[in-house]
């Protein structure tokens, strides 16, 4: 910044002769390694550059805030969202040997009591074989089934019934 107003400053005084000269502009920045002590804001805005990125602690957050596994009706079928969820909750309990989830089956409000309780603890032990076939220790996870008890939404419609047919890992 001081050279390029040494460079202008230079250009002014060799052209004092000549009307409508422009400074020479400052040399661009490689993209992300802005020597700013802000942000894109600029100057005054209060807020500091964040160099680096997110912190590892802030990504894996981020990356556990999706927590549920959705099932269709009557199945313990996994689809490639659910993997996708079951992925990241590998990665992080392989990485945290001393951490522990819970695996919470629940179920629509179709189907008895039983049949639901049961459905649940199935769905949470496909989660739970999955994450085992991943490399996951078993003693990091536990399973507990709600069945129908505990609704996400409540509702008696396929909407709500699709977001009450799940399994939610749960961080100890």
């Amino acid at each position: 910044m001081i050279a390029g107003a040494l460079v202008a400053a230079l250009a002014v005084a060799g052209c004092s002769g000549k009307k409508n000269v422009k400074p020479a502009a400052p040399a661009a920045e490689p993209y992300g390694q802005s020597t700013t002590p802000y942000g894109s804001e600029g100057y005054g805005s209060g807020a500091p550059a964040q160099i680096g990125g997110p912190s590892a602690q802030e990504t894996a957050e981020r990356a556990l805030s999706n927590n549920i596994v959705y099932f269709e009706y009557d199945s313990t079928v996994i689809n490639s969202e659910g993997e996708s969820v079951i992925d990241r909750y590998a990665s992080y309990l392989q990485g945290n040997p001393a951490a522990r989830v819970r695996l919470e089956g629940h179920a629509d409000e179709r189907g008895t009591p039983e049949y639901n309780l049961g459905l649940g603890e199935r769905r949470a032990k496909a989660v739970e074989a999955s994450l085992l076939a991943k490399g996951v220790n078993a003693n990091q996870l536990s399973l507990l089934s709600y069945g129908e008890e505990r609704p996400a939404v409540p509702g008696h419609d396929e909407a709500s019934w699709a977001q009450n047919r799940r399994v939610q890992i749960i961080r100890q």
